[in-house]
């Protein structure tokens, strides 16, 4: 007896009590005979009997896929994508109702009525679209609310590696959050985080919403300068993630903005798990309270000798490498330091001694206020 003859008898029992569409009741044995139309195999076993009354699992709902299909072709009319996946909010009673009859029949190890729907949604869409179904890491994931009949789209997020010069002082590297959501995102903020777009990660922010849309954007920084100083050189690197972007290929790699210029724009895997090491090139103008001469000025070469401890508020201590010393008087009062050094020095701290050891005031045991300091260039390191 082949596998068809074992079964038929079952899906006879099935239709005497139970009105079920072709696709119901089909998924029911198609795993079990290894075909992979369970529509074909319902209208085969029902011998082309009618439906006379909704189907007693879903409903019908088969019946409606062009409608869903033409949902989801409206939703993603903005979106540029490759791989896409289906999911679906199916109503718990039909879910109630295809686990009664697979367990009254002693069905085992086939397809739930949700996995049957998203999957002929999903092969319709790519026969139309050539769009690849990948459910493991897709690009865009479609969600299907039979519910209330609705249909959301969300694609994967994108990140993205920079650098910006900035040739102006006045701009905050950061950008202070919408104060409706507290930067989570919200109607008010379109949402994005953040409502304003002038900082360096608002301008860069807008930039990128402009050209590949988007909600919000999560910066991991390469360090930081204060409002006032500039970053010169190849500029300093970032990492923003994209939350939700349209489109996922990013044309231009580079933009001024105003004062800053955004360049080496590349979409990468993933920001970096952890803190990369990097060098910077540091110019500080210092002031200090009492006249200095050049000959004092020759000890702070002692700090290409030792690391410079810093010392943090909640009592741990890192060290920092300085690699090259220069300085220049520019007054009896005034001087320029030039310094190659680790990233993630505290430069006011180290001029003024503030827990970092030893500092600028302490090596030429004098006072000293930093008052202004420039990143001439920004480099991570190989080891990274």
């Amino acid at each position: 007896m082949s596998d068809y003859q074992k079964i038929t008898p079952i899906a006879n029992k099935i239709l005497k009590k139970y009105d079920l569409c072709d696709n119901c009741l089909g998924r029911l044995f198609s795993k079990q005979l290894h075909l992979s139309s369970n529509r074909l195999l319902g209208k085969k076993l029902k011998k082309d009997r009618p439906l006379t009354k909704k189907c007693y699992i879903c409903k019908n709902i088969f019946e409606n896929l062009n409608h869903f299909l033409n949902m989801m072709f409206d939703t993603s009319s903005n979106y540029s994508f490759v791989s896409f996946s289906v999911g679906a909010m199916i109503k718990p009673s039909v879910i109630d109702r295809d686990d009664y009859i697979r367990s009254q029949y002693k069905l085992r190890g086939i397809d739930s009525i949700k996995t049957d729907f998203t999957k002929e949604l999903a092969k319709s869409f790519s026969k139309k679209t050539k769009h690849v179904v990948d459910t493991l890491n897709p690009e865009f994931t479609f969600t299907i609310n039979l519910k209330d009949e609705s249909c959301q789209i969300r694609s994967k997020s994108i990140t993205i590696f920079g650098r910006y010069v900035k040739s102006l002082r006045g701009l905050a590297q950061k950008q202070k959050p919408c104060q409706n959501c507290s930067g989570k995102g919200c109607r008010l903020c379109n949402f994005h985080g953040i409502s304003e777009f002038d900082s360096i990660e608002g301008l860069i922010s807008k930039f990128l919403f402009e050209k590949i849309g988007g909600t919000t954007a999560k910066f991991t920084w390469i360090g930081g300068e204060d409002k006032p100083s500039l970053v010169l050189g190849a500029g300093r690197p970032f990492f923003v993630k994209i939350q939700n972007p349209h489109n996922r290929i990013l044309k231009q790699t580079s933009k001024t903005l105003e004062s800053l210029k955004i360049n080496n724009l590349k979409i990468v895997n993933e920001s970096p798990k952890k803190p990369l090491t990097f060098t910077s090139s540091i110019k500080i103008k210092i002031t200090t309270q009492s006249e200095i001469d050049t000959k004092n000025l020759k000890k702070l070469k002692t700090l290409e000798t030792q690391p410079v401890v810093v010392y943090d508020a909640s009592g741990k201590h890192s060290e920092k490498n300085i690699f090259s010393v220069k300085s220049k008087k520019t007054s009896n009062t005034e001087f320029y330091l030039f310094l190659e050094s680790d990233g993630g020095l505290p430069v006011k701290r180290f001029v003024d001694g503030d827990n970092v050891s030893p500092g600028v005031a302490d090596i030429l045991d004098i006072k000293c206020k930093c008052l202004e300091f420039d990143f001439l260039d920004v480099h991570v390191n190989d080891n990274n």
